[in-house]
């Protein structure tokens, strides 16, 4: 729709859906293009024009493209709720797929494709076979990505007529831009398909490169990103395809200058020449400097790679650590990622320029950014042993400013600093004993405490300090009194007076007696055994010497890491994780006919998943013609990235959570399930009503363990006597009550028709266990919470 056509959509009209079927009914042209407008208006606001569906289909039959585009967009909308009336469009689909104008013939493929309707897959073959094979390369693009949305509805249809092989086929296509979309549909297809589709040969790969440099930037990212997965011989030819691809990283598109980047760093790893290694080093450099000239958002992705491709090649950006210094307009999360970067590009040549930006980022306003800047200046000390003195020396002038949230994050570094290097820098204790007083950060206190149990043998008075600590004994959090037991009982075995003897029995006391932390506990038990039966046994393990710390600045393990750096540009390498940590895919299964034969179902239904929605009973028979309340479609194989109704497993008979008798004829069964990692709640919505019901939606109140809705409530309308599932993604820990510990989830209910309804349910504790029987180290520390209260 153009600017001018806004005023479809200010429409306040009530019962405009008896005008609109007129208006589509019409005879005039003009009016029937009007009409759809409207409707297509209502259906983007969100309105039910659904009943409108026979007349929208009435107005495919026409020349102009404009309204043409417009049903089929409606009919991509609905044609999942109403798949019978959806076979009206068949006949103009098949013949739209021939017209003479190949933006007609690639817009009729692109929309049977758009609709998951198995009753149209069966009439879109023999277009898409035409059409990958069309004359206009425009056709035959569009008829490649085609295939790929086809076979996620029925990749048993798509082996048996050969899609597939026409793909590749596509890959030798003289046009680019084909070539392009044949390999995003390919790879899409690998995802999903448990077997290999689509391997790249030596052949391949030349027609890959050759298509590189003449398609659009989209299409360069996908073959980038298929060639990265090919696997050269030798360092030959490792060098051959990085100096085919280094051209792209001269591209203005980020994502582009991305995927070259990750596909020459693949390469490297097998090319033996120093010289040309370094080289790629040296053009890999200003590239990725030029990124950071984009806007925040784009830096921060950029970033996000770099801080990976300086992990593995720090030579590439060494000498431009420059570009990494904040500015004073940069959001905060550009800043913090540019001081991760300077940290792991901090060498003994740079340190006096990366300190003085550290210590002038510790006097800014924001407090994260200060606290993370003092922390840096740490990290550098711990990873630079002959800086560490600058690096201290910076941190002492920090705490003379007597800002009290730099001085207890600069104490919690110099914590590190002393165990990297022990013995060495102990003489600034005195300076940090000055700051006890202003302590009041858990982290902060138990770094200080560390500190004076650490080393209570050179400071004077050091039972008086930790008895300062002593009287609020009761209310620290555990990390304080874990930290403040250990270092009492090392001042007993060091100073073992009358002073100390005295603390040991109240701090004893006070861990075994007064606390119901477990671990407080146990560790005290353990120390009191000590203490009583061998003090020397004591000394050997408490005065244990400890081993010395690392630098933590390249703190992703080598495997994660390779992985992440072939994910590069991609989510992957923004969130630090592999794909499977936050992405389910489902691998396509091939059933054998012995499955097809349990399940119960018919020779000729046996392509039909066992995934399915029950809406109503069948009618016996294949009955022709359109019935009152018709059956839905077989749905496909699920994909849980698309949470509809089609991807409730038959299962079990959901328990009953809201009755029909209670809710005016609307039966609500349900449970929480956990499905291939991630918690769902499984839900059946039974309408016994005399009326159509839609607009559902649901709410959760706040709970032990804080479970929300992951993602909208997706039911289709519920005509009178019909059933449909939902599958609603669930998220733990958004939603969390204050409240004393409880197993009860508190749901609400409503939809268009009717007021709110109100159930309770029971979340059972299985749903928090993996696959392999692990529990998540928050959720289980949650479970014990609960568990410890509900015993008493």
């Amino acid at each position: 729709m153009s600017g001018h056509d806004s005023k479809y959509f200010s429409t306040t009209k009530k019962g405009e859906i008896p005008e609109l079927k007129e208006e589509l009914n019409s005879q005039y042209k003009d009016k029937r293009k009007d009409a759809v407008k409207k409707v297509i208006a209502a259906m983007t606001v969100g309105k039910d024009v659904s009943s409108l569906f026979t007349d929208v289909v009435n107005c495919m039959q026409t020349e102009n493209l404009e309204l043409k585009k417009l049903v089929y967009l409606y009919l991509i909308n609905y044609a999942k709720s109403q798949p019978d009336l959806a076979i009206l469009a068949v006949n103009t689909f098949v013949k739209d797929s021939q017209d003479p104008n190949p933006l007609i013939r690639a817009l009729a493929v692109r929309t049977m494709g758009c609709i998951r309707v198995d009753k149209i897959t069966e009439y879109l073959c023999d277009p898409l076979q035409r059409c990958l094979k069309d004359d206009d390369p425009y056709v035959r693009k569009t008829a490649a990505i085609c295939v790929a949305k086809l076979y996620d509805i029925n990749a048993e249809l798509v082996e048996d007529r050969g899609f597939l092989e026409a793909l590749k086929d596509l890959i030798s296509d003289n046009n680019p831009m084909v070539v392009a979309n044949a390999v995003a549909a390919l790879a899409e297809i690998q995802e999903t398909s448990a077997k290999p589709v689509f391997e790249l040969t030596s052949n391949t790969l030349s027609k890959l490169l050759t298509a590189l440099n003449e398609c659009t930037e989209w299409g360069q990212v996908f073959i980038l990103d298929a060639l990265s997965k090919y696997k050269t011989t030798d360092a030959r030819e490792a060098e051959n395809i990085v100096e085919r691809v280094t051209p792209r990283l001269q591209h203005a598109n980020c994502a582009v200058v991305l995927s070259a980047v990750k596909m020459i760093l693949q390469q490297m790893e097998l090319i033996t020449s120093t010289d040309v290694v370094r080289n790629l080093c040296k053009k890999m450099a200003p590239p990725l400097v030029t990124l950071l000239s984009a806007e925040p958002e784009i830096q921060y992705v950029a970033l996000r790679n770099i801080n990976l491709i300086v992990q593995k090649r720090p030579t590439i950006l060494a000498h431009e650590i420059k570009v990494f210094f904040c500015k004073y307009n940069d959001p905060i999360y550009v800043k913090m990622e540019k001081l991760e970067i300077m940290i792991k590009l901090a060498s003994d040549r740079n340190i006096d320029q990366v300190l003085l930006e550290f210590k002038e980022y510790a006097t800014e306003v924001d407090v994260d950014f200060v606290r993370k800047a003092v922390r840096a200046i740490g990290r550098c000390a711990i990873k630079l042993e002959r800086a560490a003195e600058r690096c201290i020396s910076v941190l002492l002038e920090l705490i003379k400013i007597k800002v009290n949230y730099v001085v207890q994050e600069a104490i919690i570094v110099i914590k590190d600093i002393f165990r990297r290097y022990p013995n060495t820098y102990e003489s600034i204790i005195a300076t940090l004993c000055e700051s006890l007083d202003t302590l009041d950060e858990p982290e902060a206190k138990a770094s200080m405490i560390w500190i004076i149990g650490e080393y209570a043998e050179r400071i004077d008075n050091a039972d008086e300090l930790l008895e300062s600590f002593l009287e609020s004994f009761p209310e620290e959090p555990a990390q304080v009194q874990l930290q403040l037991l250990t270092a009492t009982v090392k001042l007993f075995l060091k100073k073992p007076t009358e002073g100390p003897q005295q603390m040991i029995q109240v701090v004893l006391n006070n861990a075994t007696v007064e606390t119901d932390n477990p671990d407080l506990r146990d560790r005290a038990y353990i120390y009191w055994r000590l203490l009583s039966t061998d003090p020397e046994a004591a000394k050997d393990v408490v005065l244990a010497e400890k081993p010395v710390i690392s630098d933590d600045s390249n703190q992703l393990d080598p495997s994660l890491l390779d992985e992440l750096l072939a994910n590069i540009a991609t989510l992957s390498s923004v969130y630090h994780k592999p794909p499977e940590a936050f992405v389910t895919r489902v691998k396509t299964a091939q059933r054998s006919e012995e499955d097809e034969y349990a399940d119960g179902s018919e020779v000729e239904d046996s392509e039909t998943p066992s995934h399915a929605v029950e809406n109503s009973p069948p009618p016996p028979g294949k009955q022709p013609g359109v019935s009152p309340a018709p059956p839905a479609a077989p749905a496909p194989e699920p994909n849980l990235l698309d949470f509809g109704d089609d991807s409730v497993d038959a299962g079990p008979p959901l328990p009953v959570l809201l009755s029909a008798a209670t809710a005016e004829g609307l039966q609500i069964s349900g449970q929480l399930v956990r499905r291939d990692g991630q918690i769902f709640y499984s839900m059946l919505f039974e309408n016994n009503t005399q009326i159509a019901l839609d607009g559902f939606m649901i709410q959760f109140n706040k709970n032990t363990f804080g479970l929300a809705a992951g993602g909208p409530l997706q039911v289709p309308q519920l005509q009178p006597g019909t059933s449909a599932n939902a599958l609603l993604p669930m998220v733990l820990f958004q939603n969390v009550s204050p409240n004393p510990p409880s197993s009860v989830l508190q749901v609400a209910v409503k939809n268009n028709q009717q007021r709110v309804w109100y159930f309770n349910d029971q979340i059972p504790f299985l749903i928090f266990f993996g696959e392999d029987g692990r529990m998540e180290r928050g959720v289980f520390l949650e479970v014990r919470k609960f568990l410890i209260v509900s015993s008493f």
